[in-house]
């Protein structure tokens, strides 16, 4: 008897699983909230090793298409004068390029928009999905790939709910060919960083987001604590609406917060990197860190996001979403039963999450500091110097032994 799956979310991590569990012969249907195609959403992504693998298990090539290899970070003062320079070699990839061939490659008639998850039912061997629109869905398994926000994870762990950071990442794209040609000369292909006080500024080069052009764009991502009253105003459009701290529509952020990110640009970053800022048409992203207490309950497994999620200082985002759907997988093909698949995936993606989260709150939490000044800090804990931060932030999980040592 073919088996069934329902997964709630139709991003990366729904789309790994439901392209892995389709290899290993079941009978996928894959249901997302948003009405229209989420390729024009995300931002630029690190790749890992093992993200590539598994992209390549499912046919898909890391090749100009998806990524751009950067071969060097380098760390530069507010005059511009290099601080610490490390080789790198890693490939930096676009959210979008990863999710156009996974979208391709599932049978597109088993993926439905604009399908709201309400809840789920577990009766007689089988888990039941209700959705807002009065539809219910049927499966042997339940995915919840749902998200930060996930309404599976609200299901079953209904106390579990994201933690705010204390500070939020300012994001932006700029295509390369807007630049200047000294701009362009000056950025080459460098990961760059900018350390002012408790904050962090990045800079890479990525794929552009639009696939009929044949070039790159310049991703930003800058770090800053705000305590959260600030946070709270910034969430307050130009009509005075309050908005949820987690999903501040960008075309809403008033233009007197813009104006003032552009002026700290002036002032904190290099002149080349202050530019890019003012080219761009930035948005932020509040910081959150998230942990379910387990990823299986009956019938239901969570995945990617909504089990876990870590802040983006670790760099692995997609590769942890990706190696919890291969895991997933494996431990279906494996194991005789589901309770056992369930019960063995629980177990070796729970301590990844873990651990994966206690190292990003580590990594950030010389920014979280300087919002929570209350808080005793130590010198380890505060130390942002240009060495540690480059070698650190979003390394190579063969790097980190506390993660590289757990089997999928």
């Amino acid at each position: 008897m073919t088996r069934r799956a329902v997964i709630i979310g139709g991003s990366l991590g729904g789309l790994f699983a439901a392209n892995l569990l389709h290899d290993l012969g079941w009978q996928v249907e894959v249901f997302e909230k948003v009405g229209d195609d989420l390729a024009s959403r995300g931002a630029g992504i690190g790749t890992h090793a093992e993200l590539l693998a598994v992209l390549a298990r499912l046919g898909i090539a890391m090749d100009e298409r998806l990524g751009v290899p950067v071969g060097e970070r380098v760390c530069v003062d507010r005059a511009g004068r290099v601080l610490y320079r490390r080789d790198w070699g890693h490939t930096m990839s676009a959210w979008a390029n990863v999710y156009r061939p996974l979208k391709q490659r599932f049978p597109p008639a088993r993926y439905h928009f604009g399908k709201s998850f309400c809840r789920m039912e577990e009766n007689k061997g089988r888990v039941s999905a209700y959705f807002d629109d009065g539809s219910v869905a049927h499966g042997d398994l339940l995915i919840g790939a749902d998200g930060l926000r996930s309404t599976v994870r609200a299901q079953l762990f209904p106390g579990v709910e994201p933690a705010y950071a204390g500070y939020v990442a300012w994001r932006a794209m700029v295509g390369d060919h807007t630049l200047p040609g000294r701009l362009a000369a000056w950025l080459a292909d460098r990961y760059w960083f900018v350390l002012p006080p408790g904050e962090m500024m990045l800079c890479y080069p990525v794929p552009a987001k639009d696939p009929a052009r044949n070039g790159r764009d310049w991703n930003i991502v800058w770090y800053r604590p705000v305590a959260l009253p600030v946070l709270e105003d910034l969430c307050t459009d130009a009509g005075g609406r309050r908005h949820s701290l987690a999903a501040m529509p960008p075309p809403l952020i008033r233009a007197d917060v813009i104006a003032a990110l552009k002026a700290d640009a002036r002032a904190l970053l290099p002149p080349e990197l202050a530019e890019l800022v003012e080219r761009s048409q930035p948005f932020f992203q509040a910081i959150f860190d998230v942990e379910s207490p387990r990823l299986a309950v009956g019938r239901a497994a969570l995945l990617g996001d909504a089990a876990f999620v870590a802040r983006p200082h670790v760099g692995m985002g997609v590769t942890k979403a990706a190696l919890d759907a291969l895991c997933l997988s494996l431990s279906l093909e494996k194991e005789n039963s589901l309770e056992q698949a369930l019960k063995r995936y629980d177990a070796l993606r729970g301590e990844f999450g873990r651990r994966c989260v206690a190292r990003a709150r580590r990594l950030g939490a010389y920014i979280e500091a300087h919002s929570r000044p209350d808080v005793a800090w130590t010198a380890a804990q505060l130390d942002q110097s240009p060495e540690r931060v480059l070698h650190e932030t979003a390394a190579s999980l063969s790097d980190i032994p506390e993660l590289a040592s757990l089997e999928v």
